[in-house]
């Protein structure tokens, strides 16, 4: 009874994640169609993107990236042996706060440097000085939100996903709240200090600018405080105190460090990108708006995936399930292709009608619509392999291996470097966000060559790999059919009043398709995803 009930908990966590990822996720797109018509694609928007994208550096690389990966295999060890969780929890949470307080302060010095890390095409701009005013308001946002990860990882250890998952809605309400008031008089003044350098005529996109910067700040109090009565209430208190170095600190130091290697090599693929987008005007607002749009899959399904399956994989790994494990593997990475292949295949044939309906308003105008549609396209071509990643990055997390994704990350850095510099030469800005997914394939690749030596628990079982070319031959046609259906629907989705209804018929159209050819091909059986609804 125990084994039949481990997978049906693995897709109950799977669903609660990916709803309320998507629900933040929608939030965020409300919140992006807001910023692109009241702002458009200007040097305060650009400025705010890039200020905005510091702190999210700094938190993937701390946060949901090396430190967790680190610290939930070893919390959920001790949780399951009973080996003073709480205590180890306190301990790592002391230490990544001081970390992050000593690298906020440095950060407000060193504002300049970062910001020309990030986009080396601001110097001697006014978006220069207005990032780095930006930057060092939201860059607290670290601190908060870092923390907030930890504790959101001792609650998915212990199976309670709901609170952590739904965290990152506020993030997005704060943010519309302070838009929408920016919008009237109510903040007017809150500008009148903040990058003195600005066009007189961008006075209300400076005003907008500000209020997000400080809208970022508050949403992060606002998380941590949210999982933080989450896990008091589940019996772990995590109050602050003094760090110390014992020696699980040590051994988390050490399982630490080559995943803050490997976390720092993903973000320089970032950075490659936005270096390249800060040297083309409103390229940085194009590849952001896009990086939204395909972040929506991969947050729902990939994410939700990753954040359930590690310490799931890390229970089995300490009963010596292997079985499980493999059962685990399988339909997690059945399901993320389910999903995200056609999601994949969407987003490369009909990426001008989805930024042309969300996104297309107010200063956000028709040729800003092609450029994001352009690296929309680009960034789908990845978008399995992204997923991909998170399935499989936890069988390596779960033994505590964090080195050899180091190595892979290396590999996949060089890859993305070379080609984002080499084709921004022949087609601008697109060529970073082609290097993009073409790094994600070849980081793919390296982590399934690397899982041969791991055993039964590593490998996918027939009912996966029969039905994985099924699923792609299901998304293509799903692909024609929207193809087709975009022609006939063009007059639709570019007429006022028309244009909502006439992408809900393309989108819902597709899915009916794709779900009907699924369900013909054997691809996959809608049954299984009703069932796993009714088990949540």
């Amino acid at each position: 009874m125990a084994m039949a009930l481990r997978p049906i908990r693995l897709m109950a966590g799977f669903v609660t994640v990916g709803v309320w990822t998507l629900a933040s996720r929608i939030l965020g797109f409300a919140r992006d169609i807001l910023i692109a018509a009241y702002m458009g694609t200007g040097p305060v928007t650009e400025a705010f993107f890039v200020a905005f994208s510091l702190p999210n550096l700094f938190r993937r690389f701390f946060a949901e990236g090396a430190f967790n990966t680190a610290f939930v295999p070893m919390f959920s060890k001790r949780l399951e042996a009973g080996d003073n969780p709480l205590g180890f929890a306190r301990d790592a949470f002391a230490g990544l706060a001081t970390v992050l307080i000593v690298l906020t302060l440095v950060a407000q010095l060193a504002m300049p440097w970062f910001v020309l890390a990030m986009a080396g095409g601001f110097a001697g701009d006014v978006r220069f000085e207005l990032a780095v005013d930006f930057g060092r308001i939201a860059f607290g946002y670290i601190l908060f939100i870092s923390l907030a990860a930890l504790l959101s990882g001792m609650l998915n250890s212990m199976g309670r996903f709901a609170v952590a998952a739904a965290a990152p809605i506020l993030l997005n309400l704060v943010l519309i709240t302070v838009l929408i008031l920016s919008q009237t008089d109510l903040l007017a003044g809150a500008a009148i200090d903040v990058a003195s350098a600005a066009p007189d005529d961008d006075l209300t996109g400076l005003r907008h600018g500000t209020a997000l910067a400080w809208g970022v700040l508050l949403a992060g109090v606002a998380q941590m405080a949210l999982v933080w009565v989450a896990a008091k209430r589940a019996g772990f208190a995590v109050m602050p105190r003094l760090p110390r170095l014992t020696p699980e600190m040590r051994q988390l130091a050490m399982i630490m460090l080559p995943a803050m290697l490997a976390g720092g090599v993903v973000q320089i693929n970032l950075l490659v990108g936005r270096q390249v987008g800060s040297f083309f005007d409103g390229a940085i607002v194009w590849m952001s708006l896009a990086d939204r749009l395909y972040q929506l899959p991969l947050g729902v399904v990939g994410i939700a995936i990753g954040v359930v399956l590690l310490p799931d994989l890390s229970r089995r790994l300490r009963a010596e399930d292997a079985v499980g494990g493999r059962h685990a593997l399988s339909r997690a990475g059945e399901v993320c292709l389910a999903l995200t292949v056609p999601a994949a295949v969407a987003l490369c044939v009909i990426p001008t009608p989805l930024v042309s309906v969300l996104f297309e308003r107010g200063a956000f105008t028709a040729d800003d619509t092609v450029q994001t549609a352009l690296a929309l396209a680009a960034y789908g071509l990845g978008l399995p392999a992204f997923v991909l990643q998170k399935v499989l990055q936890p069988l390596y997390f779960a033994r505590e291996d964090t080195r050899s994704p180091f190595r892979f990350a290396l590999v996949a850095m060089v890859v993305n470097a070379v080609a984002a510099i080499g084709l921004s030469f022949v087609i601008g800005f697109v060529g970073a966000a082609i290097a993009t997914s073409l790094a994600a394939w070849t980081m793919v690749w390296l982590l399934l060559r690397g899982k041969r030596s791991m055993g039964e628990v590593a490998t996918f079982d027939d009912r996966y790999r029969a039905r994985l070319g099924l699923i792609i031959l299901a998304a293509m046609l799903m692909g024609v059919f929207l193809v087709v259906m975009a022609t006939l629907l063009m007059p639709f989705l570019g007429m006022d009043g028309w244009r909502y209804p006439a992408l809900a018929i393309l989108v819902i159209g597709g899915l009916i398709v794709y779900g009907l050819c699924g369900q013909a091909l054997g691809a996959f059986r809608i049954r299984d995803f009703r069932d796993a609804l009714r088990r949540r």
